[in-house]
């Protein structure tokens, strides 16, 4: 493995350790069975693909876990080039802009740095992870009624991460030569969200070369 991508691989200021699954649970081999497809050079479209007899929340679960280690792993190899001076806006580029809301201090879309938006947006998705309302780890406890749409959410959320990244950061990766990696993470992204109907296509316009 190369400087650069190790660089995409080590922990980072922005990266804290997220759920991880328990050996001999079903989502623990499902996780595996995942990364054993894409290591094997499965083609990505295939890989993505619900496997038969296995349940969607638990899939999308295990996706969503990974795609979030992962993304937060890339945004941060360039977070200490974001900065307020920098990306004084959560933008994509001129015609996107990504306001903040939540349910705590900012109950109304706030535009906000991008710095202040990405850390925002990391404790946010662990809160979600780290739920066992949400996210229930035990045999037999059922997921949410509306788990899938949390989840739409989360992937949503996470996208713009990704468009943040290429349209204002990608000179960075490609000094470190780790674009092939950040391109393959995010085609495995979008081939999963358009798979299964969990990210809505206007979202992924500002990408859509």
């Amino acid at each position: 493995m190369s400087i650069a991508l190790k660089q995409v691989f080590n922990k980072d200021k922005t990266f804290r350790p997220k759920r991880k699954f328990e050996p001999g649970t079903q989502r623990f081999d499902l996780h595996k069975r995942a990364q054993a497809s894409l290591n094997s050079g499965v083609d990505l479209k295939a890989a993505v693909q619900l496997p038969h007899g296995e349940d969607l929340n638990d899939w999308v679960a295990v996706h969503l876990v990974d795609f979030f280690n992962r993304i937060n792993l890339i945004y941060g190899t360039v977070c200490e080039f974001c900065t307020e001076k920098s990306c004084p806006v959560m933008s994509g580029g001129q015609r996107y802009e990504y306001r903040w809301q939540d349910e705590h201090k900012y109950k109304k879309p706030t535009p906000l740095p991008a710095p202040k938006y990405m850390n925002l947006l990391m404790d946010w998705i662990e809160m979600q992870i780290n739920n066992e309302d949400i996210f229930p780890t035990s045999i037999g406890i059922p997921f949410p009624k509306n788990f899938i749409q949390i989840c739409k959410k989360i992937l949503c959320r996470l996208f713009r991460v990704f468009v943040h990244v290429y349209i204002h950061h990608f000179d960075r990766i490609l000094l470190m030569g780790a674009e092939a990696h950040v391109n393959t993470c995010y085609k495995h992204f979008y081939y999963f969200a358009t798979e299964l109907n969990l990210i809505d296509r206007k979202e992924l316009e500002p990408l859509a070369f």
